[in-house]
């Protein structure tokens, strides 16, 4: 079992051409879009269908220079780390007793079976929320279905009301941990203190399944 099938079974879709010939027509009219073409599915390409143990579901990319990358909270290594990354970063650190790692690339976690999905996969440089409603919500709603009716015993991290919103497409023989989001705005109602990291290693345990190593190694 691997993204292969159901990527392609999307990407014959009306609504998914659709939206990749729209980015094709707004890069060619100059607008620089992030992440990198080659990166949009940066989330699928490191972390296997087939290891997948936790979900952890973000809005839509950094839209700076040089933050995103395909991976949702994640940046490259030698770019700081934004705030609600900070956030993150901080939790475990309380949860789990971890050092305060010197990156914040998320990859090892991705490649350990952590699926690091924004619901929107692009954005305009410096338009927060800018390819909102393009049709990526719904190839993401698809994904979410996917793992839940063809994986078993995965947990699902949602941050924020946005996050919560998809509760409604997981099936009960998986793990949902709700929070607020790790935004500076709302990290103290409800982030701080949520030790997801933890609930999320002690469920897998439970089934079997190999825990995550939560730490960033250099």
């Amino acid at each position: 079992m691997e993204w292969s099938d159901f990527l392609a079974s999307e990407m014959a879709k009306p609504y998914l051409q659709a939206l990749m010939a729209k980015l094709d027509t707004e890069a060619a009219l100059g607008k620089i879009i992030y992440p990198p073409k080659s990166e949009i599915f940066n989330a699928f390409t490191l972390c296997p269908l087939s290891q997948i143990k936790v979900v952890i579901l973000g809005q839509d990319p950094y839209h700076n220079a040089g933050q995103a990358h395909g991976l949702s909270f994640s940046v490259p290594k030698g770019v700081k780390a934004p705030p609600s990354l900070v956030n993150i970063l901080k939790e475990i650190q309380a949860d789990l007793q971890l050092p305060m790692p010197n990156h914040a690339n998320l990859n090892q976690w991705a490649q350990q079976g952590v699926l690091l999905l924004n619901a929107c996969l692009t954005v305009e440089a410096h338009q927060a929320g800018s390819h909102q409603k393009w049709g990526w919500e719904q190839f993401t709603d698809a994904v979410i279905q996917y793992l839940s009716d063809n994986c078993s015993g995965v947990v699902f991290m949602l941050w924020g009301n946005f996050a919560k919103q998809k509760k409604h497409l997981i099936s009960h023989q998986h793990l949902v941990l709700e929070a607020a989001h790790p935004s500076p705005f709302s990290a103290y109602q409800g982030f701080f203190g949520c030790r997801h990291f933890s609930k999320a290693n002690t469920f897998l345990q439970a089934n079997q399944k190999p825990i995550i190593d939560w730490a960033l190694h250099d």
